[in-house]
């Protein structure tokens, strides 16, 4: 499949996982091991996935882990919803996250129906 590094959602995903790790910081030291721990290793998530995906050797393994990483973005952008409702961060700042987990959803969204075509092509 390529580089996964040459990949652009791989780059962006690495960002949201660095936003993700930041805002996580100010959570409260009691969230040390439950949300903090949960939500950045689910951020994580979501770049291991691609470049994991990318390294395999077809196609259809790609698709596969791009469909986990699309499910550890989800997890992610749950665990910031609930941060922000139980108000464990600023609410601006989580929105800030939030965003770049669109951006990212849409770019895998791109990706997985790229890569779909591609599949369809050669079957």
């Amino acid at each position: 499949m390529g580089n996964y590094q040459d990949l652009e959602v791989w780059r962006k995903s690495l960002d949201l996982a660095e936003m993700v790790y930041r805002l996580s910081a100010s959570f409260p030291s009691s969230e040390k091991y439950g949300m903090t721990v949960q939500v950045r290793r689910s951020a994580c998530s979501i770049a291991a996935n691609i470049s994991e995906g990318a390294s395999r050797r077809g196609a259809r393994e790609f698709l596969q882990f791009l469909g986990i990483a699309s499910g550890s973005l989800a997890e992610t952008e749950t665990f910031l919803i609930l941060a922000s409702r139980l108000g464990m961060a600023n609410c601006e700042h989580i929105d800030d996250v939030l965003v770049c987990a669109d951006e990212v959803g849409k770019m895998l969204t791109g990706l997985k129906r790229s890569v779909r075509r591609q599949l369809a092509t050669t079957d």
